[in-house]
């Protein structure tokens, strides 16, 4: 290993026992050792932060490029402390303004025209019941799809109907309750897996019983999207992330229409997505016709109540 390795190997073994993740910033880093590696330079510099960010290459329109940067200013930060030649990149000099994309907001009809395509889509008992009990499990309970593919088998109590969730986006663990026919589904998927799988510590399990990896159900979600015509008409492309908008939206028009204090009920939904604070969640509740209307009805309510 080169002395640049040995210092990310040390740099990123530090920060993760801090209880950093560093997923993205570990493989930018990795990648930046070896552009560095290829310049024949042995020091961070400013000049080579800023040529390793702004790769021509990248989408200077995405946030890789300020992330990459990002990455690159905190090694260098702990480089400084035993290489006197490293120079720390100021703060600032790539930045990224994210632009809130509008989601998609599925309906009932949406999701079930989903499934069916995704379980059309292979021969393959198995196959069609992880795809199928995927979505369903997204739709209803709006979990992260990192989360829900991360699902072991004990973290099911079908007992009580209840989902652990350990492995979460701000490593804060927190229990779904679940409606019975999602517990149900569940359960009717677990009874198909362990006829194949029964040893297998994920939920859900690939053909060969490994774990189900993101990329592969991502791409099997757009497949099923394109075959389904879902979102054909609309000016918004979907993803599968707006499974989890959907349910936010849903949940707040629920609460309205039963007449609920929805202001006061904000924090137990943000507890349910697992959001550290209701600021976030703030994010997903993207105004329909319908949520605009009940809105200014309870606005219109409260102002009248004012003395």
């Amino acid at each position: 290993m080169s002395p640049l390795e040995t210092a990310l190997a040390d740099y990123l073994g530090l920060r993760r026992a801090l209880g950093h993740k560093l997923d993205d910033a570990g493989r930018y880093l990795a990648r930046f050792v070896v552009f560095l590696d290829d310049q024949g330079q042995e020091a961070v510099t400013i000049q080579l932060a800023l040529t390793f960010a702004l790769d021509p290459e990248i989408d200077p329109a995405s946030s890789v490029p300020a992330r990459r940067f990002s990455a690159v200013r905190g090694f260098a930060r702990y480089l400084a402390g035993s290489d006197p030649r490293t120079q720390i990149p100021p703060a600032g000099l790539v930045n990224y303004r994210a632009r809130r994309r509008t989601p998609y907001l599925f309906s009932d009809a949406d999701v079930t025209a989903v499934a069916d395509a995704a379980r059309a889509s292979t021969p393959f008992p198995l196959r069609k019941a992880t795809l199928t009990t995927l979505i369903g499990l997204l739709a209803a309970t709006g979990m992260r799809v990192g989360e829900a593919l991360r699902l072991d088998r004990h973290e099911i109590d079908f007992g009580d109907a209840v989902i652990l969730i350990r492995d979460t986006k701000f490593a804060k663990g927190r229990n779904v309750p679940v409606s019975g026919t999602t517990i149900e589904a569940l359960a009717a998927y677990a009874r198909l897996r362990d006829q194949t799988h029964p040893a297998t510590g994920r939920f859900f399990t690939s053909l060969r019983g490994t774990p189900v990896a993101y990329s592969h159900f991502a791409a099997s979600f757009r497949s099923a999207l394109a075959v389904s015509g879902v979102g054909t008409d609309s000016p918004v492309r979907p993803h599968v992330h707006d499974l989890r908008h959907a349910f936010a939206v849903r949940t707040l028009v629920g609460w309205y229409r039963a007449g609920l204090d929805v202001e006061a009920l904000l924090p137990r939904l943000s507890t349910y997505l697992g959001h550290r604070e209701p600021r976030f969640t703030y994010h997903y509740l993207t105004a329909t016709p319908e949520l605009l209307g009940h809105a200014a009805a309870r606005l219109e309510a409260n102002q009248k109540a004012l003395p």
